[in-house]
């Protein structure tokens, strides 16, 4: 039953040709599902002139005016757990995800007074690419549908991958190229080394390195060592995991 019922409210959110689709496609998800309001945010591309924000929502008006005239998104503890879940989580488990504060409970309780008691939320990340969550809420007094978890779980996945598609999300045309030597640096800056470690390191000239790092640089547009190392793990020329690991060892 669920199977099927994951089938049919998934055709409708993957075949959505525009926003207003896929809000309406949502709305019967929703409905379907047992819960009560739903919220989809994504934030595409690194921010500025290359980002774009997506926002669909039927959250109760009152709500609404409350979050954006407090600017309760930029400190929303959901927001933020979802950058520590690779899968759903209910609102209740939140604090296992990250510190919740006085401040941030007290959010909660008032949008419990607007009509949001509970939720599940669907958190997906391509670092430098999409940030987004897409969020399954119940009203109070409802209680969340546990046993429609697992669908909320693929539905918001599939709602984020179209709502990217509605976006006009595409991969960037031309990413810069680096050297193997230009990479190399640019690793062992990220694990924390000097230019001088590094051309020790890696046995060439401290001049050597110098110049890899700054034509690194300049390929990327960075300005500084820190954005240059920023840019190489948001391309993927280099992971979290090339550096954690490393440290390890040592």
């Amino acid at each position: 039953m669920r199977i099927e019922l994951t089938e049919r409210l998934g055709e409708g959110i993957l075949s959505a040709g525009s926003a207003d689709d896929l809000h309406e496609a949502l709305l019967r998800s929703v409905q379907e599902m047992g819960f009560n309001h739903f919220a989809l945010s994504m934030e595409i591309g690194c921010g500025g002139e290359a980002g774009t924000s997506v926002l669909i929502h039927d959250y109760p008006a009152s709500w609404a005016d409350v979050y954006v005239g407090f600017n309760l998104g930029a400190t929303d503890p959901i927001r933020r757990a979802a950058e520590h879940s690779l899968i759903g989580f209910c609102w209740n488990k939140v604090s296992t995800l990250i510190p919740v504060s006085d401040l941030e409970r007290a959010m909660f309780e008032t949008g419990q007074r607007h009509g949001i008691a509970d939720g599940y939320t669907v958190p997906r990340h391509l670092p430098g690419e999409v940030t987004a969550s897409c969020s399954f809420v119940t009203s109070p007094g409802g209680g969340l549908p546990e046993s429609m978890l697992l669908v909320a779980e693929l539905i918001g996945t599939m709602a984020i991958a179209s709502a990217r598609r509605i976006a006009g999300w595409a991969p960037q045309a031309a990413r810069p190229k680096l050297t193997d030597r230009q990479r190399d640096c640019v690793l062992w800056a990220a694990r924390g080394k000097t230019d001088w470690e590094i051309s020790r390191i890696l046995g060439i000239s401290h001049d050597t390195v110098i110049t890899h790092l700054k034509e690194a640089r300049d390929r990327y547009d960075a300005r500084k060592r820190a954005s240059l190392i920023l840019c190489a793990l948001f391309d993927g020329l280099i992971s979290f995991a090339d550096i954690f690991r490393w440290r390890e060892k040592v």
